[in-house]
């Protein structure tokens, strides 16, 4: 009897052909590899953690009923993630007047990251908790650009196709992002700016 099952070694193109063929072990791993970072992109946008894992949700729950429209020489990750960023902007829109009023969002450091290791060294978690701050500081598409970049480890060429912008602007938006993020985190750390 073949087991079918998926290992973590499996390439997504791998997976995605197992989870259209309806292997739900295949699509838990999509959705546990990917969970994170659809979950900080959405968070991004609509800084409510409860709207965002609405989102993810649905995020997946979109991405299942669209297995057969993936294109496999496409960036699987920046497909997903356009997918989670139009979702979260029309949450975002539909929901904005009961959103106006209850802008409770925790800060990003205190959603579960999937970088844990700062929890062993107090420094880190420390400035992690600086960075947050001051992220809540930036603009939205800076902001966006800056967690895509750094948190989700995507290229400008990724970022760029996933908000539908040039590469250009991507990385005019991320400079700023970062000369933004030095300018206001240099006294805090005992820096020159």
């Amino acid at each position: 009897m073949e087991d079918n099952r998926t290992t973590p070694n499996e390439d997504i193109s791998t997976l995605l052909k197992k989870a259209g063929e309806g292997d739900r072990h295949a699509f838990k791993d999509i959705v546990s590899l990917h969970q994170q970072k659809v979950f900080l992109l959405a968070y991004s946008i609509l800084r409510n953690r409860e709207d965002a894992l609405d989102v993810v949700q649905e995020t997946f729950m979109r991405l299942y009923q669209k297995l057969d429209t993936y294109e496999k020489d496409r960036n699987f990750q920046a497909w997903l993630l356009q997918i989670a960023k139009n979702l979260s902007i029309d949450y975002y829109r539909k929901h904005y007047s009961r959103r106006r009023g209850m802008e409770t969002g925790k800060s990003i450091e205190e959603l579960p990251l999937a970088a844990e290791d700062h929890a062993s060294n107090p420094e880190s978690s420390e400035l992690r908790h600086v960075i947050s701050r001051n992220l809540e500081r930036l603009g939205e598409r800076q902001r966006l650009i800056f967690v895509m970049k750094h948190f989700n480890g995507l290229e400008y060429r990724e970022i760029a196709q996933v908000l539908g912008i040039s590469v250009g602007t991507v990385k005019s938006l991320h400079f700023k992002a970062v000369r933004n993020l030095k300018h206001w985190l240099s006294p805090q750390l005992g820096m020159q700016p």
